[in-house]
């Protein structure tokens, strides 16, 4: 069996524009939410699922979506938890620095 060589494209893919207006601002908002579920997913890691209250085996299954959600209700809350303004502000810079 011969392994065939990877070709490049027939033609360059298009390069990608400038992010502004609301897509950076959506895009700032999905990274905040991103790393946000990232935390929080951390700190439910090593919290038992067992127990009077606890969920058991279908609260281990959901608990990342659970989490996500939280995530995205954090970031989407009016100021958000305030990382979407600092990756907005860096997402204008390089598009200006592409620029010139």
């Amino acid at each position: 069996m011969e392994i065939a060589e990877i070709q490049p494209p027939a033609r360059p893919l298009p390069a990608a524009g400038p992010l502004t207006g609301t897509a950076a601002t959506e895009a700032a908002r999905k990274f905040e939410a991103l790393l946000l579920s990232q935390a929080l997913n951390s700190m439910f890691e090593g919290v038992s699922t067992e127990g009077m209250f606890g969920g058991g085996y279908a609260e281990e299954v959901f608990r990342g979506m659970m989490l996500d959600s939280v995530a995205e209700s954090m970031a989407s809350s009016p100021g958000g938890f305030g990382i979407a303004g600092h990756v907005r502000a860096q997402i204008a810079q390089y598009d200006q620095s592409r620029e010139g």
